[in-house]
C-alpha cells in the first residue's frame, strides 16, 4: 500500500518545490483570491500554502489539472465528498478517538469508540462509492480509488465492521450486574467486587426477603459469594418517603432505597449507593470503575486494537480532506464566476520545453473577483518565446500596466496549481518560482533609502532566479532621478537577458523600451521587446501590444484633451511670433 497518498503532490521523491515569498503572494493578489474562495481562515491558509509552492516539473501540473477537471465536471461528487468530510471532521473534533485523559479509560469509553470507528468506516465506504463513478478519468482520482480500496481491504474494515456490530449486540444483552459488597462488624462497606454480568434484568418481586433477617440470621449468611437467589432487587420509588432511609444512613453510612414502608422494625430495602463524599456518588461511574478493574486487561487489548484501526481510518484518509477542499473551493468559485460570464480554460502544459507561454484572452482574476459585470473586463494576448523573453512595458499611469503584469503571474500560479485559468487559451512551460519587484512600503526603506532598498532586493531576486523562473518588475529603480534609474535598469535588463529569465518590466522609462533593438544586438541569448498599453486619442484601452513606446505621442494626446498645447494655450500656431 502506498504511504501517504496525495492528489496534490505526486512524484514526491522526484520533485523539488520552491516557495513563493509572502511579498510575491501579495504582489500577485493571491491573498485577495484566497479570501474570495472561502471565509474560513484555515482554508485560506491551506490554499495559499498550496498555490505558493511551485515546481517546474510539468508532470505535477498535468496531474493536478486532470484531477481538477474531474472535480469541476462532477458537482455531485463535490457535494457528497463535502458532506463526508464535514461528518469526519465532526467526529474528529468532538469524538473520543484522540482525546487525552489522565485516568485509564474503560468499558463505556470503549463502546463510544466502537460507535465512532463504525462511523468512520461508513464514511470510507461512502467515499469508495463516490470514487466508483465511471466518469472519473484523471490519474489522481482513479489511483485514489485504488488506494481507498486497498486501505479498506488491508485493514479488514469489512470484518471489523461485522465485529463491531457483533460486539454491540453482545453489549446490548447486558441487562444487569451483580455486585458483592464486603462489610466490617459495623456494617461499613470495605470492598466491592463483580459477581456476575447478567442477560436479564432484576424484576420487581412481591416476595422480598427481609434485609434485617438476612444479616441477623446465621443460616442466611453465606460462606461463598455465589448468589443463592434469596436476595431480591427493589427499584427506586422516589414518591414514597419514610424514616428508614435516614435510619440506615445513620446506622451504616448507606442510603437505603426502597419502595415498602417500615414494617416491624425490619428494613425492606436494597443498598445501592455509597457514602456521600467518597467520589463515587454517581453509580454509573462507580460501576464502571468496578467493571474496569475486573476487565482491565481485556479493555486495554480492545482499546489498542481499536486505536490501530482508527489510525488507519483517520490518519490515512483524513489527510486527504484538505487536498480535496483545495480543489472543491476553486471549482465552486470558478463555477460561480462562469455563471456571470467569466471565461476559463484548462491550461496546456508544454512537457518538451518548447513553448514558453502563449496566452489568449487572459485577464486578472483579482480584478474579476471584485467586478460584478464580467463583460467590463478587458482581455489581452501575450507570449513568451525566443524573440520575446523580456518585455519592457510602458504606458500611462492607471493604464493597466500593473494589472496585466499581475495577471501573467496569476496564470502560472493557477495553472501549476492545477486550476483552470482566466483566459480563452493558455499553453506554457512551468516556472520553478515567481519573483516580484514591486514598490516597497516606506517603512521598509527608511534605513537604506528607496533606491538602496530596491537594489538589494533586485540583487537577491536575480541571484535566486533561473532560466525557468518568471520575474515581474513594477516601476523598479524609479525612485531616483531618471539618469540614475535608467543606468541601473539598463544593466539589470542586460543581466536578465544573459540569464534568459522570462521577465515583464513595467516602467515609465520610455527610453529603456526604445533601447530594445540596441540591447538585442549585443546579446546572443534572450531577446527584449517593447510592450505598450495602447491608447486611443488619449483614452486608455487597457490593451497591450508589442510596439515601440508611445511616449511623446501619448503625452500629446493628453495635452490636446485638456487644452494645454502651445497652440491651444496661446492661440498661436507653432513658429508664429
Amino acid at each position: 500500500m502506498k504511504d501517504g497518498f496525495s492528489i496534490l503532490y505526486p512524484f514526491r521523491s522526484e520533485t523539488e518545490y520552491r516557495q513563493l515569498s509572502q511579498t510575491a503572494c501579495h504582489d500577485l493578489g493571491l491573498d485577495v483570491i484566497c479570501k474570495a474562495l472561502t471565509n474560513d481562515n484555515a482554508e485560506q491558509n491551506m490554499i495559499m500554502n498550496t498555490i505558493s509552492r511551485m515546481t517546474a516539473d510539468p508532470r505535477v501540473s498535468s496531474f493536478r489539472q486532470k484531477v481538477f477537471s474531474d472535480i469541476l465536471a462532477l458537482p455531485e461528487l463535490r457535494t457528497k465528498m463535502t458532506e463526508l468530510f464535514e461528518k469526519m471532521e465532526f467526529i474528529r473534533s468532538f469524538g473520543t478517538m484522540h482525546k487525552n485523559y489522565d485516568e485509564e479509560l474503560g468499558i463505556w469509553h470503549l463502546y463510544h469508540r466502537l460507535d465512532e470507528l463504525k462511523d468512520y468506516i461508513n464514511c470510507i465506504e461512502a467515499m469508495r462509492e463516490c470514487l466508483s463513478d465511471t466518469r472519473i478519468k484523471s490519474q489522481g482520482l482513479t489511483e485514489l480509488r485504488e488506494y481507498i480500496n486497498e486501505l479498506y481491504n488491508e485493514a479488514d474494515f469489512a470484518e471489523m465492521k461485522q465485529d463491531i456490530s457483533a460486539l454491540k449486540v453482545k453489549a446490548s444483552e447486558v441487562q444487569s450486574i451483580t455486585l458483592g459488597i464486603n462489610v466490617n462488624d459495623r456494617f461499613e462497606a470495605v470492598s466491592m467486587g463483580l459477581v456476575s454480568i447478567n442477560s436479564k434484568p432484576f424484576k420487581k418481586s412481591g416476595i422480598v426477603s427481609n434485609f434485617a433477617d438476612a444479616v441477623s440470621s446465621k443460616d442466611k449468611i453465606q460462606d461463598t459469594t455465589d448468589w443463592n437467589g434469596d436476595m431480591h432487587y427493589h427499584q427506586i420509588d422516589r414518591q414514597q418517603t419514610a424514616n428508614v432511609g435516614a435510619f440506615v444512613e445513620k446506622l451504616a453510612g448507606f442510603t437505603a432505597v426502597r419502595n415498602t414502608p417500615f414494617v416491624d422494625g425490619n428494613i425492606r430495602a436494597t443498598l445501592v449507593k455509597t457514602t456521600d463524599g467518597d467520589g463515587t456518588a454517581n453509580s454509573t461511574f462507580y460501576l464502571e470503575s468496578v467493571i474496569n478493574k475486573m476487565l482491565s486487561s481485556l479493555v486495554k487489548k480492545l482499546r489498542d486494537t481499536l486505536t490501530k484501526y482508527a489510525n488507519v481510518a483517520i490518519v490515512n484518509v483524513s489527510q486527504l480532506i484538505p487536498e480535496f477542499v483545495y480543489y472543491i473551493r476553486f471549482a465552486e468559485y470558478i463555477e460561480k464566476l462562469a455563471q456571470k460570464g467569466a471565461v476559463f480554460c484548462e491550461a496546456q502544459v508544454s512537457e518538451d520545453g518548447g513553448t514558453d507561454m502563449t496566452a489568449r484572452g487572459f485577464y486578472n482574476l483579482k480584478l474579476a473577483s471584485v467586478i460584478e459585470n464580467q463583460s467590463e473586463i478587458v482581455t489581452n494576448n501575450l507570449c513568451f518565446d525566443s524573440e520575446h523573453t523580456i518585455y519592457i512595458l510602458t504606458g500611462a499611469n492607471r493604464g493597466g500596466k500593473t494589472t496585466v503584469t499581475q495577471a501573467v503571474g496569476q496564470l502560472f500560479v493557477l495553472a501549476q496549481g492545477g486550476i483552470h485559468v482566466p483566459a480563452e487559451s493558455f499553453s506554457y512551460r512551468p516556472t520553478d518560482c515567481i519573483f516580484t519587484h514591486f514598490p516597497a512600503d516606506e517603512d521598509k526603506t527608511m534605513d537604506l533609502g528607496r533606491l538602496g532598498e530596491e537594489c538589494i532586493r533586485f540583487k537577491k531576486l536575480f541571484s535566486e532566479s533561473t532560466k525557468d523562473s518568471l520575474v515581474l518588475m513594477n516601476e523598479t529603480f524609479s525612485t531616483t532621478s531618471f539618469e540614475e534609474g535608467y543606468y541601473i535598469a539598463r544593466d539589470s535588463v542586460r543581466a536578465l537577458m544573459e540569464k534568459q529569465v522570462r521577465t515583464i518590466y513595467n516602467t515609465h522609462m520610455h527610453k529603456l523600451a526604445s533601447d530594445t533593438n540596441e540591447l538585442n544586438l549585443n546579446n546572443k541569448g534572450a531577446r527584449t521587446a517593447s510592450l505598450i498599453m495602447r491608447s486611443n486619442k488619449g483614452q486608455r484601452s487597457f490593451k497591450v501590444e508589442v510596439a515601440s513606446p508611445e511616449g511623446m505621442s501619448y503625452a500629446c494626446d493628453i495635452a490636446k484633451k485638456y487644452g494645454v498645447t502651445y497652440e491651444m494655450l496661446t492661440g498661436k500656431s507653432e513658429g508664429e511670433v
